[in-house]
């Protein structure tokens, strides 16, 4: 049984694992979106999530916890500054992984990972009114009037 074993191993030492992580991590955070494999972007987002919260409060404490985990004075700078300026009232659920298909060399899943508010196409708060088509009218015929004399 599996009972409470969160973390994706992907077949790595932990100390290569916890590197690789940061990276990507970085990564994200300075592109706001990158494709990998589906697992790795599935082990990412365990990654992630948790500083994400930590960054929506600001304070010497979780600017170093973060830090320790990811390793990029500018990585953290930025997940403080903009990141969690952006993503700051959201409660959770701070990426979005959407799945691409089989990579061609070696048939592996590929996904993309992308932080939810920077997407304008899925954003729901730039919804653009539906534009109505406009009704064809009919040019209303007039009925013959009759002269009378």
């Amino acid at each position: 049984m599996r009972h409470r074993k969160k973390i994706i191993k992907l077949g790595r030492k932990s100390a290569h694992r916890k590197a690789m992580l940061a990276n990507m991590a970085s990564s994200l955070i300075e592109h706001k979106r990158i494709n990998s494999t589906l697992t790795k972007v599935k082990a990412l987002k365990v990654f992630i999530e948790p500083l994400v919260t930590k960054s929506k409060t600001d304070n010497t404490h979780n600017r170093r916890l973060c830090f320790s985990k990811l390793r990029n004075k500018i990585a953290v700078a930025t997940l403080f500054d903009e990141v969690a300026k952006k993503i700051g009232d959201r409660p959770g659920g701070y990426t979005r992984i959407i799945k691409l298909g089989n990579r061609m060399g070696d048939n592996a899943s590929m996904a993309m990972i992308e932080f939810v508010d920077y997407n304008e196409i899925y954003s729901q708060n730039n919804k653009s009114p539906k534009k109505e088509s406009p009704k064809k009218e009919s040019p209303k015929k007039e009925s013959p009037k009759k002269e009378s004399k």
